[in-house]
């Protein structure tokens, strides 16, 4: 019996009828060339096979006193958890990304460990679709990244287990701060927030800092109650409507390399542009800049299992019509944020965190739609392969994430990184953003935009005034592979 973290636990407690609170991946997979008619049933078989899985899949949740602890389930049925579908004919793309959008929309039953993954096979052309979903209080898309990834080979002929029967690695570092052992009595009590009086110096001198440059007019010091009420910062309801695509990383790279930044600054000028046409479409844009909470990895360690993660704050500049002042805008803002971050203990980035963003994050549950916010949307970047991979005998093509809304944020953007691509998953809620769909041409536009700079700066044969400098050295933030500065 294990006891759930205070982070953990509040993925549990923040659990909504219209806001699940898992993740999952999209993977869209090629079967080898001699595959049999019949190798979906052989592979689900074969996946059914494990069926006496290792911590955590095989913890179910239990509350007692209103704590949470992770038990094993002596009743563990793999058949509740490897499920085989089939698409209708055609099987396209609209029709995969229709029943994903309504599998994530429901809830994972807490009378069992809360995991699935379905097979999904009927798909034009040949290939097959796994989409594996797991709570959030399980692992955080790092966690999760990093436990499918494992599970994978650069070997075709190579048939690894599949995560759940995957040892887990390395060890979970012992969180500081509120996160700390469980509370027993006065004693522990002291203990357990021994973290937090060890990080309060540096988290008020932090705060102090942020507040002095923007008394000072540094526009890229951002407050946490900065964003504008947009409409994505509506109630939601429960249905969800999920989108994927995938965008060249070469062409991405080589944009950020011409003009001074790194991928991640490009990736969020791509959905700082999709969004600015979206919200023209719908006609509310903002007269000021969108905000965007950027989720950061606080983790130290090689742990596969639990939350480490903290948020920095981008300013998307979708308030400019000039791509550059709009690039330059973000990378300035990531920059600032992570300069801020670099000497801090993963306690203490938490702590300013959480202090920063608490009177918007405040307003966000409280009243969307008049108070300021801490940000608009998250946009993430989850670490992906960095060659091209297979599982079980089958090649990955595309690796989708989707992750979690929540009341007043109704649309998330998250990509993950593979060999030759960025797959990016949106998931936005169906009912509060109409015709969310263009999205998707938008991210497009925008990596054509970009590159278009890039050609211009090329032109001048030099960077673009408003981009020198390199890029600093980037913490543990979204992606390695994503965030690093182009080689």
């Amino acid at each position: 019996m294990k006891r759930l973290t205070v982070l953990d636990m509040g993925f549990i407690h923040l659990e909504r009828r219209n806001q699940p609170l898992h993740v999952a991946y999209l993977t869209l997979l090629r079967p080898p060339a001699d595959a049999p008619p019949d190798f979906a049933q052989t592979l689900v078989a074969r996946l059914r096979s494990y069926a006496s899985p290792l911590p955590p899949f095989n913890q179910r949740l239990e509350s007692r006193l209103g704590k949470g602890f992770w038990v094993e389930d002596p009743e563990f049925d793999i058949a509740q958890h490897v499920v085989h579908l089939a698409l209708p004919q055609p099987g396209t793309m609209d029709q995969l990304l229709a029943m994903v959008s309504r599998m994530h929309a429901s809830h994972l039953d807490r009378a069992y460990p809360l995991w699935r993954t379905y097979i999904i096979e009927g798909i034009a052309g040949g290939q097959i679709a796994i989409y594996s979903k797991v709570h959030h209080a399980v692992a955080d898309g790092v966690a999760g990244t990093r436990l499918f990834l494992r599970s994978m080979s650069l070997n075709p002929n190579d048939i690894l287990p599949p995560p759940w029967a995957v040892p887990p690695q390395g060890r979970r570092e012992r969180p500081s701060g509120l996160l700390a052992a469980p509370v027993d009595g006065v004693v522990k009590l002291a203990g357990r927030f021994g973290g937090v009086v060890e990080h309060l110096p540096t988290v008020y001198r932090e705060l102090r800092k942020a507040r002095q440059d923007r008394r000072d007019g540094n526009v890229d010091a951002l407050s946490g109650h900065q964003a504008p009420p947009t409409i994505l910062n509506q109630p939601i309801s429960a249905s969800r409507r999920y989108l994927a695509r995938s965008y060249p990383l070469a062409r991405i790279k080589a944009a950020s390399r011409t003009l001074g930044c790194t991928v991640n600054d490009v990736m969020l000028a791509m959905c700082s542009h999709a969004l600015r046409r979206y919200l023209i479409d719908q006609r509310a844009l903002p007269s000021e800049p969108m905000i965007a909470g950027v989720p950061m990895s606080t983790r130290r360690d090689k742990s596969d299992v639990g939350n480490q993660i903290s948020f920095l704050l981008a300013n998307l500049g979708t308030h400019l019509a000039d791509p550059a002042e709009r690039l330059r805008v973000i990378r300035a803002s990531v920059e600032h944020s992570k300069q801020r971050y670099a000497p801090m203990k993963p306690g203490a980035i938490l702590g300013f965190a959480a202090a920063q963003m608490l009177p918007g994050l405040v307003n966000m549950l409280l009243a969307p739609k008049r108070g300021r916010l801490a940000f608009n949307l998250v946009i993430s970047n989850v670490p992906g392969p960095r060659s091209p991979l297979y599982w079980q005998g089958c090649a990955v093509e595309g690796m989708f994430p989707v992750s979690v809304l929540a009341d007043g944020m109704a649309l998330n953007i998250t990509a993950s990184s593979r060999a030759d691509a960025l797959d990016f998953g949106v998931l936005a809620c169906r009912r509060t953003l109409p015709n969310v769909e263009s999205l998707m041409d938008y991210l497009g536009d925008g990596l054509d935009e970009i590159e278009r700079l890039a050609r211009m700066t090329i032109a001048v044969g030099r960077p673009v005034p408003m981009l020198e400098g390199e890029p600093t050295a980037e913490l543990e933030v979204l992606s390695p592979a994503a965030s690093e500065p182009a080689p």
